[in-house]
């Protein structure tokens, strides 16, 4: 029987060291939840003993399927839906107005698997048939530091289950393609606007380039304080000037009024770049 109480705040703090995240006190249950399938298949028996595999030479991989574990969540199509009716309403019609001779770029931070980029990619084609616009073309860069995930994403194949979190039937229809085992495969104008990369967001961005608008959703709740001015400060260096930042419904963008102001959507907020 695993052990999670042994070496719990060893781990919690070497899980903050290598994803961000701040587990805090009293999240045992969800440690031995996550992690019993791979602790039983190491052989491993407490936490402490897991921290001391992981930091071994050689154990790299141990340490990528424990952060896999502790990282991915589930996620939907169109989650909290304002944020995409932001987008089509207000920052699409923005960005083509101003007909800049250039592709529009966007970030998908923690963008699990995949759900949130198809997402802006479909609310980017229904945008541009429905306005016909002629635009030098668009990029969503999605990111995500769970290989597993990523993988996920990459395939743009998706079971029926999955389908079915926020997913109506009109954009089954006009978007996806039904695969031969049954699944549902993102068909390629929605799917070659995106692409994949392995990112830790304590890490750096330079390699990303510049964007116009940076979805970073659901995922600073789980980072300390310090570390969350950190990461929005270095988005803030990625936006191109005026360009957008969406967080989540729960999260905001305290302390960092140099930086960002607050726009009111009604419903919704976003913050673009002073």
């Amino acid at each position: 029987m695993v052990d999670v109480n042994q070496g719990y705040e060893a781990f919690c703090d070497y899980l903050e060291q290598h994803s961000g995240i701040c587990l805090g006190a009293s999240k045992q249950y969800l440690v031995s939840s996550r992690l019993r399938k791979i602790l039983q298949e190491a052989d491993i028996n407490t936490l402490t003993d897991l921290v001391n595999a992981m930091s071994r030479p050689g154990g790299q991989t141990l340490r990528s399927a424990v952060i896999d574990a502790m990282t991915t969540n589930e996620t939907l199509w169109f989650r909290d839906i304002h944020p995409f009716r932001i987008l089509e309403e207000q920052l699409l019609p923005e960005f083509f107005q101003q007909k800049v001779n250039r592709p529009l770029r966007i970030w998908s931070a923690a963008c699990s698997t995949g759900q949130e980029p198809y997402s802006m990619s479909m609310m980017i084609e229904e945008y541009k048939q429905k306005n016909r616009v002629f635009s030098a073309g668009e990029k969503i860069i999605a990111t995500d530091i769970s290989a597993t995930a990523l993988e996920a994403a990459k395939s743009a194949e998706y079971a029926m289950l999955a389908i079915g979190r926020g997913l109506d039937p009109e954009r089954l229809k006009r978007h996806f393609e039904e695969t031969p085992a049954g699944r549902w495969k993102v068909k390629a104008p929605i799917a070659q606007r995106v692409e994949f990369r392995a990112i830790n967001l304590q890490d750096s961005y330079a390699l990303l380039g510049k964007f116009d608008i940076v979805f970073c959703r659901n995922v600073l709740i789980y980072f300390t304080a310090d570390l969350k001015r950190d990461i929005l400060s270095r988005i803030h260096a990625t936006l191109n000037p005026g360009g957008y930042l969406m967080v989540g419904a729960s999260e905001a963008v305290n302390g960092l009024g140099d930086l960002y102001e607050m726009v009111h959507c009604r419903p919704g907020i976003i913050y673009r770049k002073r």
